[in-house]
């Protein structure tokens, strides 16, 4: 063999070595890529974002462990004395995405101010004029306005849980299964506050 044929042959053979090289290092990169990217798909996994607004010191966007309840939301956010907490189910699991709305106690009626000790307190989900308040009310309570059985009922209490309260009773057409028919039947009975 000439010297030709050998610096030819020496040539063929660094460009496969280069190649093999080439070609290791590039899987090598690859492999090491995945696992970061797994990492990085586990910690979203493991955290949800929510949004909780109204009466809290603190609103705003947070990310929290997944499996987080709704009073862990309305911690960090930190409730204000006049937050009407018993109006939110706090042992609800959160959802990613969610939006918890904290509502503000109602104000206390005008008078002396002895009148409101003396009277009996409304039972729970009542309100104004003993009508049914369709933002505190359970499934039982809400099952006393005309129209609104045991499935509408949980319709009305989990649109709550994930809206926040209902602005004015006219917002209730927002929940499957109640349109224009079923508010006009139950509009005399219920109230927002």
């Amino acid at each position: 063999m000439g010297r030709r044929e050998q610096l030819a042959v020496l040539m063929v053979i660094a460009v496969i070595v280069f190649g093999l090289g080439y070609k290791y290092a590039v899987v090598k990169s690859r492999a090491e890529m995945v696992p970061a990217v797994e990492r990085a798909a586990d910690i979203v996994a493991s955290e949800i974002t929510v949004h909780v607004a109204g009466a809290v010191e603190k609103p705003g966007v947070y990310r929290l462990e997944r499996g987080s309840r709704v009073a862990d939301a309305v911690t960090v956010a930190d409730p204000l004395p006049t937050s009407e907490l018993n109006a939110l189910n706090l042992a609800a699991v959160l959802q990613d995405g969610q939006k918890v709305f904290v509502p503000e106690k109602p104000p206390l009626p005008a008078g002396t101010g002895n009148e409101a000790d003396m009277a009996p307190p409304a039972p729970p989900g009542t309100g104004v004029g003993g009508k049914i308040n369709i933002n505190t009310a359970d499934v039982g309570q809400l099952q006393h306005l005309p129209g609104i059985g045991p499935a509408l009922a949980d319709r009305i209490v989990r649109y709550r849980q994930e809206h926040g309260p209902f602005s004015s009773v006219e917002e209730i057409v927002n929940v499957s299964g109640i349109g224009e028919k079923k508010l006009e039947g139950l509009q005399d009975y219920a109230t927002t506050y």
